[in-house]
């Protein structure tokens, strides 16, 4: 006899209690609700667990089966596939919370040594740089940069018209640029 044949006599003996109704309900069910999870998840040892919660909600939850809305093949494997999208979804929240929490968590190796060796180099080349400027430009750019002047008032405070002024600062920062990017380094020859 079929579980669907004697459904809602199977599980009210199981709503009561009686082990032996729900063996009969287990083999019959067992297949359909472990391959229904199975297909959800697609992990045979996760399949397993889940296939187990389905059986004791089914067990604890006898009482509430109603005849009226559904098999109880209908029944079992709605509890499966339910509990099956549970778990996939506690393992994407499980893993989201692990990478939110590992990103909070990085830091990027800091090396101060090199960072520090690396700003005196930087500090170095800017110094060559402005070395090679005019004294006019330079005067102009320390005066700008360094100083917090405007054009405006560079040009009162240098007794300069305020066109010169705007040129020596256009023409010293080209040259800097010029002065500090990287020079391409020549192709080896081939021996």
């Amino acid at each position: 006899m079929t579980v669907e044949a004697c459904g809602g006599e199977l599980v009210a003996r199981v709503a009561r209690g009686e082990r032996d109704a729900f063996e009969a309900l287990y083999r019959h069910l067992l297949g359909p609700v472990g391959a229904a999870v199975r297909r959800v998840l697609r992990d045979r040892a996760q399949s397993e667990e889940v296939v187990q919660e389905v059986f004791l909600e089914l067990w604890r939850t006898a009482d509430r089966y109603r005849p009226d809305r559904g098999s109880v093949h209908a029944w079992a494997l709605t509890a499966a596939h339910h509990r099956a999208v549970d778990r996939v979804r506690a393992a994407r929240a499980g893993a989201e919370r692990e990478r939110t929490a590992a990103l909070r968590e990085y830091r990027p190796a800091y090396d101060s040594v090199a960072t520090e060796a690396e700003r005196r180099l930087e500090g170095r080349a800017v110094r060559a740089a402005l070395a090679a400027l005019a004294p006019a430009q330079r005067e102009a750019l320390a005066l700008a940069y360094w100083g917090g002047c405007t054009q405006t008032r560079i040009a009162a405070l240098l007794d300069t018209p305020l066109g010169t002024v705007k040129s020596r600062v256009r023409d010293g920062l080209r040259r800097l640029r010029t002065e500090l990017e990287p020079q391409p380094q020549p192709e080896p020859r081939p021996a």
